[in-house]
This record gives structure tokens, sequence and C-alpha cells, in this order.
């Protein structure tokens, strides 16, 4: 079934929140990370939408969520911030929580900092580099994108950050859709923005594993069938093991979620279901 789309804004302190809602149950909320906005969801929502109100936004900054401001370095506690207020307008007292890489910084930003506002939370490949051992040699790579973005412009630096994040999982341009072409053609708009003012905020992000490990029986780790030995892969794990909690693999890689959105969501089902009812 092709579940209708209905769009809609919230205005939080400094910004313009674009978000879509489709389908009935349980409110799920789909954080997307880095440049990336709410369409980047699409198929994955329909799959899910017969089962809850799943809600997919744009983080701040990026593609319709527009400030009221000049563009500023971005800070987890602010995306947080917009999470739960965008759950509060809702008329929901807690949602179901998906997050993908910055997305799933967030998600445990919120999860951290407003825990009754989250039923469950899966955090899928957060890249938290700061949880590694070799997190300086990561920082650094991270860094180095940033300077070549500065020094060259967008393609090499989208270059060297998709060969470091494993991002093989989406559909080539040949194939896609129209609605994934205008998608991806807004998150080539929002690159400049990531790579000036976001990736080092959400790679340097230490989750507060504390106040994790308080609701750790909602707090899932996910992480990539086929991205062993990523850098996001081994974060995800790192921050697994801090929280005492094992990883759950998802089907493919870093974007799993686009190529094999139905299998991608059925787990996300699966993970969600034991707080069915509660």
């Amino acid at each position: 079934m092709n579940y209708p789309v209905k769009s809609a804004t919230l205005k939080v302190p400094g910004a313009k929140i674009y978000y879509e809602v489709r389908g009935g149950g349980p409110l799920l909320l789909l954080i997307p990370g880095g440049a990336t906005d709410a369409g980047i969801f699409a198929e994955l929502s329909q799959h899910l939408a017969d089962r809850y109100t799943v809600v997919a936004y744009d983080p701040r900054g990026n593609s319709r969520s527009t400030f009221d401001h000049e563009p500023d370095d971005q800070r987890l506690d602010v995306h947080g911030d917009d999470a739960k207020r965008l759950i509060e307008a809702m008329d929901n007292g807690a949602a179901y929580v998906f997050g993908s890489s910055g997305g799933a910084q967030i998600g445990l930003n919120l999860a951290a900092r407003y825990p009754g506002k989250v039923r469950a939370l899966v955090a899928h490949e957060p890249p938290c580099v700061a949880m590694l051992a070799d997190s300086s040699e990561v920082v650094a790579s991270d860094q180095a994108i940033v300077d070549t973005y500065h020094r060259e412009g967008v393609g090499p630096a989208m270059q060297m950050f998709m060969a470091a994040s494993g991002m093989a999982d989406g559909p080539p341009p040949e194939s896609q859709t129209r609605e994934e072409g205008e998608t991806f053609a807004r998150i080539g708009g929002n690159l400049d923005y990531f790579f000036a003012h976001g990736l080092m905020p959400l790679s340097a992000y230490r989750p507060d594993v504390a106040a994790l490990r308080r609701v750790r029986a909602r707090v899932v780790v996910g992480v990539g069938e086929q991205s062993i030995g990523q850098t996001c892969y081994r974060a995800g794990v790192a921050l697994a093991n801090k929280l005492g909690t094992e990883p759950v693999h998802f089907p493919g890689a870093h974007v799993g979620y686009l190529a094999y959105a139905a299998a991608f969501a059925d787990r996300v089902d699966q993970v969600f279901i034991q707080w069915k009812g509660v």
C-alpha cells in the first residue's frame, strides 16, 4: 500500500523544522544523519507505516528546515531539543526513535537528556569516534575531509567522506525515481553546510554513557551486516560495549535502509516489538 504523506513545519527557537507523516499507530520518529533529510527515509517509512505513525524530518539547517539566522556549528543539545519538541508537537507522550549516523547521535542525545520522551531507541551506526581506541586517527581523517572541502570544494571532500563512511547502498542515478532524484538534489545542496558546520561536531560528540546506561534496556545500537570494520560499525560496537549491551545487525551497510528497505523495516519492528503496548 502506498501511504499518503502529510507535510508540515514546526517553529522552534532559531529555526523552522520540516517534517513528514505517514501511516497510523504508535509514534515512530526517524532522524536522518549528515547532510540528508526526511526524503532519505521515504521507502523505509512506507514499509513501516502499516505499523506506526512514522514521522521523518529534516534536521535544522538541512533542506527545508531553515534557520532564522546565519548558519552556525551544529550542537547536539540543540538537535536533541528539536527532536523532543517534534515528539511533543505530535501530542504523544513518548516515541519510538530510529536515528542513523549523525541522526543516531541526535537520538542518543535525546534519550540521555529526555528519557521520558523515548519508548525505545535504535541508534544505527552512530559516528561516536570518541569511543574508539584510534579516535585521534579518525578525527584527523575527518579534519582532512574538512580541510579538503575548504581547499578544493564539495566534490573532492564528498569522495573522501563516502569512502570513509561506506555509503555504497544508494540507488545509482540511472535507476532513481523522481522522488529519489529530488531528495539527492536537496542533499547535494546541504553539503556546504555539512562540511563547514556539521561533520566535526557530529563526529566529536561523546554520548552520555552514564545517562544511557540508566535506560539501556531501551537503547539498542545497530550496525550494518555489510559494514564490518568500517568506522561507524566499530564506533557502534564500542558504544554497545560501554553500555553493556550487544549490537544488533541490520541489513546492508551504512545506508542499508535504502537498498534493503523492506527487510530493514522488519528488523526495526523486531527490535521495537517488545515495547509495544508498554
